[in-house]
């Protein structure tokens, strides 16, 4: 039987085969049940079965109740250590019991230790039920279970009273004159309907914690109840012998309540299914047999009278008085109902109260709708949200009041809602469009639920949320000012005509579109003017393109278009297709633009790339920039296609600006001088400092080949300081080895309005490396109008005040030559090297020549002629009265030790002039000194 018990448990706690547990002990049970039937074929086996089989079983319930309120019953742990208390009583009575029969071969006495160890049976049964059940919460509630009990206790008690007990007591007191043979009578019988009671009064009050275990000590214990009732009746007693077909009952009862808890545990470790529990569906029965038991128990309690009085028997005053408890028992019981149902009843008018207001002054919209989609009910905030009375809508299709565009999207979430199971998917969220009372369609969000077959809906108007999102997406996606689509969005669309069923079409062409000139307009006129073109232009781009093609502004005066294409297998026909759109765009772009009253014309230069197989948005783009800023470098106001070549420039330019940053760093810069000659005696005035950068290859870039290549204005900034210190610092070298010379330093304007080099930095510049100010002569290039002439005229002011000498660059190529010679305290006039080319070969150039040259001399400047590469230019220069020049014809850019060299000897040789004579070595050579007598001009 111990291994039995073990079996049993090892099988319920793995919970791999539940269904082999049950069939094992109803196997077992029927096994016993057969023996006891047949008389187990002797009677000492029959005693023997019916005693310690009895004893073993009652054993293992023990055991197993025991053990598993130490492993884990939780709360219930107290009622499975009481049945196991109550199992264990009943089998040391069974093994009592057998003591005498087997084992001493006596009739069991009447009382004897035995009867004691049975009648424990019941008490820790009856509080380990109590443990059981769910606890009222309310005083009330104990007084109910406790009028339960007593409507079924009493009403049994009058039943079996009436039935058998009162004749038991007769004939035990006729027969014995003791107290304790008829106590002993009647204590079994009384325990029982006590047990009973307990078990049918908490039967519908048991916990929810571990049903299936309770449910099945309940049912062990009903049987085992069953059994004893069947014994204490008169009519078997008498004929009771051990090994019967009753002891089965018991047997069955406590291999059932070892059973109980092992089961429930293996229950409880199977996978939930899905779907509703079976439980749900036999919830209106139970509650239904709870609600009837106290009457069940009257009815029981008038049986028992009535058989007295059918039999003609004096009804003993025992029922009477039972059955009169009974029916106050039922009448207080009835009192306390009819209170607490007035008092649920007014609860839930004042909860129906509640809720109704809650629906009523929502600003949600609640809507029932049946099965078949007819609405049912509408809450009143119909009206305020849709613009209709909820009394028209309640009766009509929800099918009628959905835009039939989304009515099939609709229509699918529900369904598919409808499907998944509820414990999955208890509510589901739908956005749909809503006929308005007005004919319009607002935007509603619903949330859906299950109810009854049907839907509940609670909807909301999100019209303006919606309107609200999409304006956001809109600004997100377009430019605030043209309305045009922004980078993000041309991107997109850029991507999607790239990834889509067009893909592999080469024709797709991106266009960047700059507009040349346009910052001149926002420096004359303004920006506001500014932006009034930019809004034509981008209407006039909009325009210009079809319908299936995107414009779009990228930022400042940036725009682009997407030209998708056609499906034209001939690439070079669409080529010139798509060339013939782009310059149509650009003569669009470029008509004059009447801002306020005036006109304003700017140009636009255009990059054309095309779709090619594998490329992404990204590199599209970046080459029609690249064609773009070839357009622009090549002229403006023209249109250009993308070539690979163009990508290569781009590299090799970043690699160059990469290199130039570390070799500024590095110091691989060398500074060159240019003797500057006067041209009437071949003497040195001056040199000019220039920077040339020695690369890993060793060639020498001049500034304006590397500095054009990278457009880096930091690194420009940066070289000026380094040119204009250096050339100080040399040249105090060198004055101080005994050669005087003066220096020039080619500077931007804007490069002296700068807050890094002012006046007093080159003041210190002069002082910290000792060259006297004289000796340093500023070639001021005048090419940038962004420039204030004021502030440019102050600051050389300030270092004519420090003895620097100050030269115009560059005079005859700009606008603003002119107006420079004029505000600005000029010294020396220094020719740009245009005039200087073409002064031999053409009569034009060479009388503006002469003209420029006759005002310095007017002026009292000194002229210094750049680029002087041929003797020719030195004899028509120095005929028109240019004082000095600079170029090949004399020398090129020297290194220091070869401009020592020259200064040593002091003079070049100049055509038309006798040799020169040879100078001592350290002489002093007066800056930029020499005739300003006007020569006259041969006859062209």
């Amino acid at each position: 039987m111990s291994a039995l018990g073990a079996l049993l448990a090892s099988r319920s706690a793995s919970g791999s085969t539940g269904m082999r547990s049950r069939i094992l002990l109803g196997f077992v049970c029927a096994a016993y049940s057969v023996g006891a039937a047949v008389g187990w074929g002797s009677p000492q086996v029959a005693v023997f079965m019916g005693d310690f089989g009895l004893a073993a079983a009652a054993l293992i319930a023990a055991v197993s109740c025991f053990l598993y309120a130490r492993t884990g019953a939780g709360r219930l742990r107290p009622a499975w250590l009481l049945f196991s208390l109550s199992s264990l009583m009943a089998a040391c009575g069974n093994a009592v019991w057998g003591w005498y029969e087997v084992i001493l071969g006596v009739p069991v006495p009447t009382p004897s230790l035995a009867d004691v160890f049975f009648l424990c049976f019941a008490p820790p049964a009856i509080v380990g039920l109590l443990v059981l059940a769910k606890r009222p919460v309310t005083r009330a509630g104990w007084v109910c279970l406790a009028l339960d009990a007593w409507l079924i206790g009493g009403s049994l008690l009058t039943l079996a009273w009436s039935l058998a007990l009162a004749h038991t007591t007769h004939l035990a007191g006729f027969q014995d004159t003791t107290v304790a043979p008829a106590a002993l009578s009647l204590a079994y019988p009384l325990l029982d309907i006590v047990l009973v009671s307990m078990v049918l009064a908490l039967h519908f009050r048991r916990a929810g914690v571990n049903r299936s275990a309770v449910n099945t000590a309940i049912a062990a214990l009903a049987l085992t109840v069953l059994s004893d009732a069947v014994f204490t009746s008169p009519l078997l007693r008498s004929t009771y012998h051990s090994g019967q077909l009753l002891d089965a009952g018991w047997f069955a009862g406590s291999l059932l309540l070892a059973y109980a808890p092992w089961g429930a545990r293996r229950a409880d470790r199977q996978p939930a299914r899905p779907g509703p529990p079976r439980a749900i569906a036999s919830r209106p029965i139970a509650g239904s047999l709870a609600a009837l038991t106290p009457y069940l128990a009257a009815a029981v309690c008038t049986l028992g009278i009535l058989y007295n009085v059918v039999e003609g028997r004096r009804v003993d005053r025992v029922v009477i008085f039972t059955g009169c408890t009974v029916v106050l028992a039922l009448v207080v019981r009835q009192g306390i109902m009819l209170l607490d149902n007035i008092s649920l009843t007014q609860e839930l008018a004042q909860k129906e109260n509640h809720f109704r207001s809650l629906v009523q002054g929502s600003s949600d919209v609640i809507m029932i709708a049946a099965p078949s989609g007819t609405l049912r009910y509408v809450s009143p905030a119909a009206a305020g949200v849709y613009g209709r009375e909820a009394e028209d809508l309640v009766g009509s299709e929800l099918s009628s009041i959905i835009h039939p565009d989304d009515l099939g999207r609709v229509v699918h979430e529900l369904r598919r809602f409808l499907a998944a199971p509820p414990h999955e998917e208890p509510t589901t969220r739908i956005e749909c469009r809503f006929r308005s009372g007005t004919g319009d369609w607002l935007n509603v969000e619903s949330t859906v639920n299950r109810h009854q077959g049907g839907l509940l809906l609670n909807s909301r108007d999100v019209t303006e949320r919606v309107r609200l999102q999409a304006q956001l997406q809109h600004n997100a996606e377009h430019d605030p000012l043209t309305d045009l689509p922004n980078r993000a969005l041309f991107t997109a669309r850029v991507r999607q005509a790239l990834g889509g069923r067009r893909s592999g079409d080469p024709g797709t062409a991106v266009l960047f579109i700059d507009l040349d000139g346009f910052k001149q307009v926002n420096d004359t006129i303004g920006h506001q003017a500014g932006d009034e073109l930019l809004i034509q232009a981008g209407r006039r781009l909009q325009d210009s393109v079809r319908a299936g093609d995107t414009a779009a502004r990228l930022g400042g005066d940036e725009f682009a278009a997407l030209i998708m294409g056609d499906g034209t297998r001939d690439q070079g026909a669409r080529e010139y297709q798509v060339h013939e759109i782009a310059d149509r765009l650009r003569l669009t772009l470029s008509q004059p633009y009447r801002i306020g009253p005036s006109e304003v014309r700017v140009a636009a230069s255009i990059g054309v790339a095309f779709a090619e197989p594998a490329i992404s948005p990204t590199d599209l783009m970046r080459n029609a920039d690249l064609a773009m800023y070839r357009a622009k470098a090549g002229g403006k106001d023209r249109v250009e296609l993308y070539a690979p070549q163009m990508q290569a420039d781009v590299v090799r330019r970043s690699e160059l600006a990469a290199r130039l940053r570390t070799a500024l760093r590095d110091g691989e810069f060398a500074l060159l001088h240019q003797p500057v000659v006067h041209l009437a005696s071949g003497s040195v005035a001056a040199v000019a400092a220039q920077a040339r950068w020695r690369s890993a290859q060793g060639i020498l870039f001049t500034p304006a080949e590397f500095l054009r290549v990278t457009g880096d204005d930091d690194r420009t900034a940066e070289l000026g300081r380094w040119l204009l210190e250096e050339a100080v610092k040399q040249a105090a070298d060198r004055a101080r080895a005994g050669h005087p010379v003066a220096v020039s330093v080619r500077l931007s304007a804007a490069r002296l309005l700068d807050a890094g080099p002012p006046p007093g930095s080159i003041e210190a510049l002069l002082t910290r490396h000792g060259l006297p100010s004289g000796a340093l002569m500023i070639e001021v290039a005048d090419s940038d109008p962004r420039v204030s002439f004021d502030a440019l005229e102050q600051r050389l002011v300030a270092l004519r005040r420090l003895g620097v000498r100050i030269a115009l660059d560059g005079f005859g190529s700009g606008f603003a030559a002119i107006n420079a010679l004029r505000r600005l305290p000029i010294d020396v006039l220094k020719l740009d090297r245009n005039l200087v080319e073409g002064v031999v070969e053409s009569a034009r150039l060479h009388k503006i020549t002469s003209g420029l040259l006759r005002i310095a001399c007017d002026l009292g400047l000194q002229s210094v002629a750049d680029g002087v590469d041929v003797p020719e230019q030195v004899l028509a220069l120095r005929a028109m009265g240019c004082t000095h020049g600079q170029g090949m014809a004399f020398s090129g850019p020297l290194d220091e030790y070869r401009l020592r060299r020259a200064l040593v000897r002091g003079e070049f040789p100049v055509p038309g002039i006798p040799s020169p004579r040879p100078v001592m070595a350290g002489g002093s050579i007066p800056l930029l000194t020499g005739s300003h007598t006007e020569t006259p001009v041969p006859p062209t």
